[in-house]
């Protein structure tokens, strides 16, 4: 059983077996409150080729203090359509009825994304699953392509949700993040290439998950892969943020003033550039805490009593809510997982420099928290290795108290 500790660096929960075999990659994760538990998901491939992913598995880790202890892998084994792949693994919790809803799509096999782009003939499905115990059991598969995205498919090269995890904002609605391949030309009826493009929306429920419906796409820029947090803005109320893989050389922001029916503002930020082609990256938005003093300890170490350079103006745009980001930060190629910061993210420009949480080889991540008064922790899932990031799927637990430090010294 595997046990990770704050302070004692990562714990592999999913291990590649050779370079061409089988492979686990796209990690989602979850905190679940009223269990003490982390879910984390992950697909597992027959090679690390996205044509070759197979199903969903999972680890349910019980923290206990500031450790977690990690039960053994399980297959998803109701997370399956005959004749296709399941990926892009997406929770949500409703704390209403408490279920938890691990959506995913699911790909005719052999059908590559390329192909669905260049010809224009979706082959992915919409497909979730649910689970009334904390992840102890699974639903029947749920397939609910046709009755919210409908006709829409017609005009979508394909699409896919995440990956990572979704959100339930203050208003009980539950958020899916997701992203399509939007046809915006075709030449005697065949989908230009050029033309096609990915934009970034929401799947949605009102209702503790009886009915879905989707938002509109964010068409300002190419994004693709998403995240969702929810902020709070004293003229505004609550405001919807997305952050969005782009081919833009930089990350794709946006924010909706209702729900994330429409994201009525997007741009790029210049302080989150993007990874070579691009690379998924997570985000949480939580309770900012007073900031440690030197009296603080993290495993028996004294900090110092240096304070973290904050913004000003966190304390009339952004009073609440912070966001932290996990991403590599090379600009080349996927290596060094960076933890960012912003304290007061309504304000442009306000990310700071990141702690670098891995060095070396590291690629998709996915971040939780788990906030316990003036003490938060944050779970984050990464993919990483020494040769390669797809060597396995690590767990790392730090705390409010570390990451300030390594913030101040980065």
């Amino acid at each position: 059983m595997a046990e990770a500790h704050v302070g004692s660096g990562k714990v592999a929960l999913f291990r590649q077996e050779s370079p061409e075999g089988l492979t686990y990659r796209i990690p989602a994760l979850m905190y679940l409150p009223s269990e003490s538990a982390f879910l984390a998901f992950a697909e597992e491939r027959s090679s690390p080729s996205d044509d070759h992913a197979k199903s969903l598995v999972m680890r349910r880790g019980k923290k206990e203090g500031r450790s977690v202890q990690w039960g053994p892998q399980e297959a998803l084994v109701t997370a399956v359509l005959p004749d296709h792949r399941t990926m892009n693994p997406c929770p949500v919790y409703d704390r209403r009825s408490s279920n938890v809803f691990l959506f995913f799509i699911c790909v005719e096999c052999h059908v590559t994304e390329l192909h669905q782009i260049k010809s224009g003939k979706n082959a992915a499905r919409l497909c979730y699953i649910f689970s009334q115990d904390g992840g102890r059991t699974w639903s029947q598969l749920t397939d609910l392509t046709d009755e919210v995205i409908g006709d829409d498919l017609i005009n979508w090269g394909t699409f896919a949700v995440g990956p990572g995890h979704g959100l339930q904002t203050s208003s009980g609605r539950l958020v899916i993040p997701a992203y399509a391949y939007y046809i915006h030309k075709r030449s005697c009826g065949i989908p230009i290439c050029c033309c096609t493009k990915p934009h970034c929306f929401i799947f949605y429920s009102d209702d503790s998950g009886q009915n879905w419906a989707q938002g509109q796409l964010v068409t300002s820029f190419r994004a693709g892969e998403c995240q969702v947090a929810e902020l709070t803005h004293q003229e505004n109320g609550q405001v919807l943020y997305c952050n969005a893989r782009s081919t833009e050389k930089f990350r794709v922001e946006a924010f909706s003033t209702d729900d994330g029916n429409q994201f009525e503002e997007s741009f790029l930020c210049k302080e989150l550039p993007e990874t070579g082609k691009g690379c998924q990256g997570s985000m949480v938005s939580f309770t900012s805490v007073p900031q440690p003093s030197e009296t603080d300890h993290i495993e028996g170490t004294k900090q110092s009593s240096q304070p973290l350079d904050i913004n000003p103006a966190a304390s009339l745009d952004s009073p609440k809510q912070w966001l932290l980001f996990s991403h590599p930060t090379g600009r080349h190629k996927r290596v060094n997982l960076g933890i960012y910061l912003n304290t007061s993210p309504l304000v442009k420009g306000s990310w700071k420099d990141p702690w670098v949480l891995y060095e070396g080889p590291s690629g998709y991540s996915d971040l939780a928290v788990c906030e316990e008064g003036q003490l938060l922790l944050f779970g984050c899932l990464f993919e990483s290795g020494v040769s390669s990031e797809l060597e396995e799927i690590a767990f790392q637990l730090f705390s409010n108290v570390e990451l300030l430090k390594n913030l101040r010294e980065s």
